[in-house]
């Protein structure tokens, strides 16, 4: 059984080495393990409520992507999506909202911290606190339990916000009599590696001591190596390793046979310039590959944003049939579904033929699916997809939004075509003339409906 790990990325600034050592790559590492099943999302709509620079937000979403991209996140491997591409995560969030209490709410420390900072200053409680800021770990609860995560790998200081995950998804759970939600436990990070930065202290965009792990190319790099500060022992003077910020930041790239011999050269009077000449040398070994795929993808936004939307679609293969879950167990339900699941009038014809999806692999390689319809007669014909997870994703987005009322179908020249959130995800063989495609739709959408109506919730 795969555990399920998902992982919030923050999309403000830019990354640097520390966030690669101490975030980046440990996450990478365990992602491809066979047992884990890793979400990665980068959480900008939490960016919102700290920053209101869309420039930058845009900027740095973009930067924060093709850095994890480039450093090796498969995402054919793992889903990695856009917080802000599943709407079921603010409408979750809103479900939950009603559930949450207040007084936990007052409870969470970054509230608390606002506020008491306000009581220092002799300023009213509540002033500069958005309620962005007060409903965060509302907004953070949606992200975990709208994937039934049963792992969150934090540090100790977000431990709170798992503990209020968990009892949120409980009380939904309790007040609607049925486990909707996986109770998530927190993954606690206890060998995660920091850094140091140019001053010695945490390596840190607060302290603005970082040194950056793509922006600016090698030239940067080593030029923020060279100012790492030292200590005022000379060449040929024995050096302290362990109090040394260059070699501590050594020993994060290199082998443990690569960090004895530096250790001896520093012990042997290394001079500061070329000890540093050599972090930079070892650095740039593994950060130049990954630089060239960085700057590849960041000259071809649209390569990213394919990722990410893919990601999206294979989030929402989740997401979206839970919601409709909890939509029906909170009276939500949509009517023309409800409709198409009543059972037949006494006296009507039955069958055990229904609507159905069939997925093939082309002869091109790509993963499409057909809808055929109770008769056999095949209704639609997908776009085809390089990845079958994707493939299967729009189909469980489609039975949903069918539900819902919000598979679009449109017809243009002799074709109809099927339209998931205003794009066309399958077609319609030509029909001869307009008449008789127009007359088709009707049998299409009930087509849908009876798909749609198939895997309705209990008691929907």
């Amino acid at each position: 059984m795969q555990t399920r790990v998902l992982t919030g990325i923050t999309t403000t600034g830019t990354p640097h080495l520390g966030n690669y050592v101490g975030a980046m790559r440990p996450a990478i590492e365990a992602s491809r393990r066979a047992d884990v099943d890793a979400f990665f999302f980068m959480a900008d709509y939490h960016a919102l409520i700290k920053s209101g620079d869309a420039d930058r937000i845009e900027r740095s979403r973009l930067e924060i992507a093709a850095s994890w991209l480039a450093a090796g996140l498969d995402p054919r491997r793992v889903t990695f999506y856009r917080q802000s591409d599943i709407p079921e995560i603010p409408e979750l969030t809103w479900f939950l909202t009603c559930v949450t209490a207040k007084g936990m709410l007052n409870r969470a420390h970054a509230y608390k911290a606002a506020v008491d900072r306000n009581a220092e200053t002799g300023e009213d409680a509540d002033a500069g606190i958005s309620a962005g800021l007060y409903m965060y770990p509302v907004l953070m609860a949606a992200d975990i339990l709208a994937f039934d995560a049963h792992q969150v790998p934090v540090g100790r200081d977000q431990i709170q916000h798992i503990e209020m995950a968990r009892d949120i998804g409980q009380r939904f759970n309790h007040l609607h009599g049925h486990r909707f939600f996986v109770l998530p436990e927190a993954l606690i990070e206890e060998q995660v590696a920091t850094l140091p930065g140019l001053d010695g202290r945490k390596m840190s965009k607060s302290y603005d001591n970082t040194i950056p792990l793509f922006a600016g190319g090698g030239k940067a790099l080593r030029e923020a190596i060279l100012r790492i500060v030292t200590d005022s022992r000379l060449p040929g003077e024995p050096k302290d390793p362990d109090s040394s910020a260059v070699f501590t930041i050594f020993r994060a790239f290199a082998s443990e046979s690569e960090t004895a011999a530096f250790r001896q050269a520093l012990l042997d009077g290394l001079g500061w310039g070329e000890a540093k000449q050599v972090l930079y040398e070892r650095i740039d070994a593994d950060v130049a590959p990954m630089r060239e795929r960085y700057q590849a993808l960041m000259a071809d936004p649209g390569a990213i944003e394919a990722v990410l939307r893919e990601g999206a679609l294979k989030a929402r293969a989740i997401a979206t049939p839970k919601l409709a879950a909890l939509r029906a167990a909170l009276g939500l339900r949509a009517s023309a579904a409800r409709q198409a699941a009543a059972p037949a009038k006494a006296g009507g014809k039955s069958s055990d033929r229904k609507p159905r999806l069939a997925s093939f692999r082309d002869a091109d390689g790509q993963f499409r699916f057909r809808l055929f319809s109770a008769a056999g007669e095949e209704l639609l014909l997908s776009i085809g997809f390089a990845d079958p997870k994707a493939a299967g994703a729009v189909q469980a987005q489609l039975k949903v939004a069918a539900a819902a009322g919000a598979a679009e179908l449109r017809p243009e020249a002799l074709v109809i075509h099927l339209l998931l959130d205003g794009r066309t995800v399958a077609a319609s063989a030509a029909y001869p003339d307009a008449s008789s495609r127009d007359a088709a739709l009707p049998s299409l959408r009930a087509a849908l409906d009876a798909l749609a109506a198939q895997d309705l919730p209990a008691g929907a």
